[in-house]
């Protein structure tokens, strides 16, 4: 609970309002209209009703600061509407309630920014903290409507909010399931490469009393114990993939495919000569084949461009796209998310985000030498 409280009086705050709803721009802009029309009537009502003292601006800047903060931080956007309550107390006391006249209309705007958006603690604590502050405010004849009113606004709003966080939580943990199964299935491939090492290490064992003359017979022990445990490893692999492999799913027999692949997906890829980890290799070989799937569903009649260079004992990859035609749709839309797992996996790093023509580029960096 302490912790509940200052988030809601003190930690920083990034909730939106809107985030994820189709017309989020429009939706957007009647608010800050509101906000500004609210405000410019707040602002000239004191002025025709008290003596001018020059006050009016700083209840512009509230009414319209508040309203416009939903758009960044809605608990922010509360905090500065509830202090405001109180300075237009101070600045209007001629009313009996904070929510006496149309002027006091902004304020409930907030509060459903605030419920749509955040979970049941934080609404209940907002609760208690705005009746607060309004019993303390009005008069005792006007609290309880006030109050009411109030918390009748936050019940809407977080019940209008409820569909919202679980889409939320339902997206989230689709993400977390379509991560872990990348990861499973990185894990199956980087198996036959980890695999290929260990193998050799086998063959060299067994074989160093053939290559090594005069070799005695503790050395041919040891190799001998090396060449076991190697082996041993490779069994422990392989049954570690059992249980990573999904049910029904076989083996898969084929040699995973690396940098010199990469033209079988674009002919015209420009792809480097140097020699990196077969890890790596297959790293590169995924995005490139990702970033083209993505490409050929989301902007299909597209131009496509492959590029992968080494730069500074890092892998570039970069995978261009022009505008194409309407999205196809289709896809689990855990492409990028996949990309992503797999150069995190070499400690690199991965940007995907549109180019000034319209298209799209993928461009990721995997650090060849650890």
């Amino acid at each position: 609970m302490i912790r509940t409280l200052l988030q809601v009086v003190l930690f920083r705050d990034r909730s939106r309002i809107f985030d994820g709803v189709r017309f989020r721009r429009p939706l957007l802009g009647l608010v800050l209209l509101h906000g500004l029309i609210m405000a410019l009537g707040v602002s000239s009502d004191y002025v025709s009703r008290e003596e001018p003292d020059g006050w009016w601006p700083l209840l512009f800047a509230i009414v319209a600061g508040s309203t416009a903060l939903t758009l960044r931080s809605t608990l922010v956007a509360w905090r500065l509407a509830t202090a405001g309550l109180v300075a237009m107390r101070l600045l209007v006391p001629s009313e009996p309630s904070p929510l006496g006249s149309w002027q006091w209309w902004w304020y409930p705007v907030v509060l459903l920014a605030v419920a749509a958006v955040h979970r049941g603690r934080v609404v209940l604590l907002v609760a208690l903290i705005t009746s607060g502050v309004l019993s303390a405010l009005a008069e005792p004849a006007a609290t309880l409507p006030a109050v009411g009113f109030l918390l009748l606004v936050l019940l809407v709003g977080y019940a209008f909010g409820a569909r919202g966080r679980a889409e939320q939580r339902f997206h989230a943990e689709r993400d977390e399931k379509a991560a872990l199964l990348e990861r499973a299935r990185i894990a199956r491939e980087m198996h036959d490469v980890v695999a290929h090492h260990m193998s050799l290490v086998v063959v060299r064992c067994e074989t160093a009393p053939y290559r090594i003359t005069d070799l005695p017979e503790a050395g041919k022990r040891e190799f001998a114990e090396l060449g076991a445990a190697a082996r041993a490893a490779i069994t422990d692999m392989q049954q570690l993939l059992g249980v990573l492999r999904a049910s029904g799913q076989r083996a898969d027999r084929a040699p995973q495919p690396g940098l010199a692949d990469i033209r079988s997906l674009h002919a015209d890829a420009s792809v480097s000569e140097a020699e990196v980890p077969e890890a790596v290799g297959l790293t590169a070989y995924r995005i490139v084949q990702e970033a083209l799937t993505n490409a050929g569903r989301h902007a299909p009649g597209s131009t496509t461009s492959v590029t992968v260079e080494l730069v500074d004992e890092r892998l570039r990859v970069v995978v261009r796209n022009t505008a194409g035609g309407p999205s196809l749709g289709g896809g689990g839309g855990h492409g990028l998310a996949g990309m992503r797992e797999r150069v995190a996996v070499h400690g690199g790093s991965l940007t995907a985000a549109p180019t000034a023509d319209g298209g799209f580029e993928v461009r990721a960096e995997i650090p060849v030498a650890q």
